[in-house]
């Protein structure tokens, strides 16, 4: 029988660790004590011979993971409060860093929406698997916010400017998206999940048990948009001036570029200029490790910050979709700004080992 919390279920169902985020009516958001109870688990699962992988999807029919529980961050940013955020942040990535280098096969059915913390769950494991219903994304410039969960690892190792897009215009993925930009590695038919997760409980022995199961079930996922529309993705998204990017997104003559451009003139331009540094400084760092650490210095600092409270105020609580930004312009956010988000924490780093598990 499954244990746990009814937020967060675990199983052992022959050689496979099972985990079941169980918030459906949220889309199986992210609780602080869901994050701490899953990363225990995933710890004890590793020292276990008994466990030869890992297999997380989401409970309902929705999706894994629609992120992390953003109205009490909400609550806490309105308040000034930064305890209870800095630790969930903390616990959320330390899990992010082990995922990431998890001794065993760690498998994520990535079925329908899987953004912000949804990603940080899945799309750093081993075997990453999307459907048609598959709805992958970062959105969180919409919310003055800026990509976290080692998303922006992710996005700087997207082929050419593909990450630059996905985080300033808050798109989102399909699944066949998803595997041409590095979020996921095969495609398998929603309506075979189920036959899916049966096999792999009950022929897994190893990685390569794995990986002939998902290669019987995958089928091809069809063309990617996101292949389709590179030449104009790079060409718009290069460089590391935002302005000079918005500037060349609404003037050119490619139908996507300039609906890119109307979808940035939507975000909170502090946090676009955060993330567009934020992945050009990720560009040259060796680890998803050292992306972590970063991602925490600047999350504390967006909580801190006006477009936070702002953005989910408009967005999740009051829902007018009207955030009033501040700065309301992307030329009026300066270098200093941006570059107050990456000083160093002092005491309150992140304490994360950069070296290799």
């Amino acid at each position: 029988m499954p244990s746990g919390s009814g937020d967060i279920l675990f199983e052992v169902r022959g050689r496979i660790g099972r985990v079941t985020l169980n918030r459906p009516r949220a889309i199986n958001a992210l609780t602080h004590e869901m994050v701490a109870r899953l990363h225990s688990r995933l710890d004890a699962w590793a020292d276990d011979e008994a466990i030869a992988a890992v297999l997380i999807d989401g409970a309902g029919e929705r999706g894994l993971c629609a992120g992390g529980d953003v109205v009490s961050l909400y609550r806490d940013a309105v308040a000034g409060k930064d305890a209870e955020p800095a630790a969930f942040w903390r616990d959320e990535y330390l899990m992010n860093a082990a995922i990431a280098r998890y001794p065993k096969p760690y498998a994520a059915i990535m079925d329908g929406i899987v953004l912000g913390g949804g990603i940080g769950v899945s799309a750093h494991g081993s075997h990453r698997i999307v459907t048609e219903r598959s709805r992958l994304g970062m959105p969180e410039t919409g919310i003055g916010f800026v990509p976290d969960v080692g998303g922006t690892w992710l996005l700087a190792h997207a082929p050419g400017e593909t990450g630059t897009m996905l985080a300033l215009t808050a798109g989102s993925m399909s699944g066949a998206d998803a595997i041409a930009a590095g979020f996921a590695d095969a495609f398998v038919p929603s309506d075979r999940l189920a036959e899916l997760v049966g096999a792999i409980e009950a022929e897994m022995v190893d990685a390569d048990t794995l990986n002939a199961v998902i290669e019987r079930f995958a089928e091809d996922s069809g063309p990617p948009q996101l292949v389709r529309q590179r030449e104009w993705i790079d060409a718009v998204f290069r460089g590391d001036s935002l302005s000079e990017i918005v500037a060349r997104a609404a003037a050119s003559e490619s139908a996507g570029a300039r609906a890119a451009a109307e979808a940035m003139s939507t975000k909170s331009p502090t946090a676009m200029a955060v993330a567009l540094e934020s992945l050009r400084r990720v560009a040259d760092m060796d680890r998803i490790e050292q992306a972590l650490i970063q991602e925490y210095r600047v999350s504390l600092r967006a909580l801190a910050a006006p477009d936070f409270a702002e953005g989910i105020r408009a967005q999740v609580i009051d829902k007018d979709r009207k955030p009033a930004w501040h700065p309301p312009a992307v030329e009026d956010v300066t270098t200093a700004v941006v570059d107050a988000y990456f000083a160093p924490l002092g005491e309150r780093e992140l304490a994360l080992s950069q070296s290799h598990r």
